[in-house]
């Protein structure tokens, strides 16, 4: 947590569960900035949530605060959370989780029957260690939880409706909030939309988007020559098949590089530095600009949350996405699969519901090509979502946009409907950066 003196911070204690409201209680822990602007500006409160499922949201109250438009910070507090299961809110962990945080770890893609029974026997294992560390608590680490919990920190708060700013999986969140308490949702900003699906549907529909972006990648990287990777897609993709290939021995394994690639595709802000890495791996054998340090609670709340969320995909069902994602790509990105872990999980207790015909219409805004978050699924959530609308950036490649890329368009939207409550008339398209 940061020191610095504008941030408040304290707990709201939640029942772990809901159908029990006298029984155990856990803290959920909250941050508070309070507005920059007289009290004549002032228009409440507006809770925050980076993503995940996982992410800690105490720190991202300044973080976020930080980006947003002057008026917004002006008009409102921004209070953050760290979501049930996450950081401060009783986490969840899932112990050794199956190999999951082993260095280096095998190749991540199953290319043959043997490896594939492999591939679920791993998925068992991480499981089962998530059952044992997590153990009565799994089935309440949910998304509908997390939403009565929210309804708890506006009520804590002293505000009327709840306003809410989501990004990621926070969007998943706000829009299962709205349909548990549509009376309650105020003004609402979903930025970069997480589909209404089934979470192993999701995580194969962004599988596929991440091809698609890591060719963008391939021919951007070409059109850069000052790397040494080529100067068209296919030598930068033999070059990258190399290093992959050629990680140096016990210290970086496929896994941990996939998961670099994984992050970089996110962001174009990441491409130069993937690019230099790759670059220096050919070139010296040494991998550590592509290692990352391994969040346990993360990795454990997020295949919690998504296994607490949605039916059970079957194995069968697994390795059938594995293959098709294999016929698209022989070499895909099966980092963010991480649902396949659910053909061995319990069945969900509740899963979320988006939309009801009583709550407000609200603002979703997204980038045309994010990868992690794609906009077909922003666009079926917002039909879930009765009357709501959607700016779009065009030509954007990265996850996140509202206060993330700087579009005066797009922020001037956000901002306009958070200060006054009013949609646009109809959807919003906003000319974008393009690529870096």
């Amino acid at each position: 947590m940061t020191d610095s003196p504008e941030v408040q911070c304290g707990q709201v204690r939640v029942p772990l569960d809901y159908a029990r409201p006298d029984g155990p209680q856990i803290p959920i822990a909250i941050s508070r900035i309070r507005a920059s602007g007289p009290e004549s500006e002032h228009r409440g409160a507006l809770l925050v949530n980076p993503g995940g499922p996982g992410g800690t949201g105490l720190d991202y109250a300044e973080s976020k605060r930080a980006q947003l438009p002057d008026s917004v910070r002006r008009a409102y507090d921004i209070v953050g959370f760290d979501p049930r299961g996450v950081g401060r809110s009783a986490p969840v962990d899932c112990g050794p989780a199956g190999g999951l945080f082993e260095h280096p770890r095998p190749d991540p893609v199953p290319a043959g029957p043997a490896e594939e029974r492999a591939y679920l026997d791993g998925l068992r294992r991480l499981a089962d260690d998530c059952a044992r560390g997590a153990g009565a608590e799994l089935e309440h680490i949910n998304t509908a939880n997390t939403a009565r919990d929210m309804d708890r920190i506006r009520n804590a708060l002293g505000q009327p409706k709840l306003n809410y700013l989501g990004v990621s999986y926070g969007t998943y969140l706000g829009a299962a909030y709205a349909a548990e308490f549509p009376r309650r949702t105020g003004r609402m900003v979903l930025d970069s939309v997480v589909g209404p699906d089934q979470w192993h549907r999701f995580d194969v529909r962004q599988g596929f988007a991440m091809i698609r972006q890591r060719d963008v990648l391939f021919d951007w990287i070409a059109a850069h020559p000052e790397f040494g990777l080529g100067t068209d897609r296919d030598a930068v993709r033999a070059h990258y098949l190399a290093a992959r290939d050629r990680l140096p021995a016990g210290e970086l394994g496929a896994d941990e590089f996939d998961r670099a690639v994984y992050r970089a595709l996110s962001r174009t802000e990441r491409w130069k530095p993937f690019a230099e890495a790759l670059a220096h791996l050919l070139r010296t054998g040494d991998g550590a600009q592509l290692s990352a340090e391994d969040d346990r609670n993360y990795e454990a709340a997020l295949r919690t949350v998504k296994c607490a969320d949605s039916r059970r995909p079957t194995p069968a069902e697994v390795i059938g996405s594995v293959r098709a994602l294999r016929a698209a790509d022989p070499q895909p990105v099966l980092t963010g699969l991480e649902a396949t872990t659910c053909a061995f999980w319990a069945p969900p207790r509740e899963t979320p519901r988006f939309g009801h015909p009583a709550m407000p219409p609200v603002l979703l805004t997204q980038a045309e090509h994010d990868p992690t978050t794609p906009l077909d699924g922003a666009l079926r959530m917002r039909d879930e979502l009765p009357g709501s609308r959607i700016a779009v950036l065009d030509e954007s490649y990265s996850h996140g946009a509202f206060a993330s890329q700087r579009s005066a368009c797009l922020d001037g939207t956000a901002a306009r409907y958070l200060l006054t409550g009013e949609l646009p008339g109809r959807d919003v398209r906003c000319a974008g950066p393009g690529l870096p």
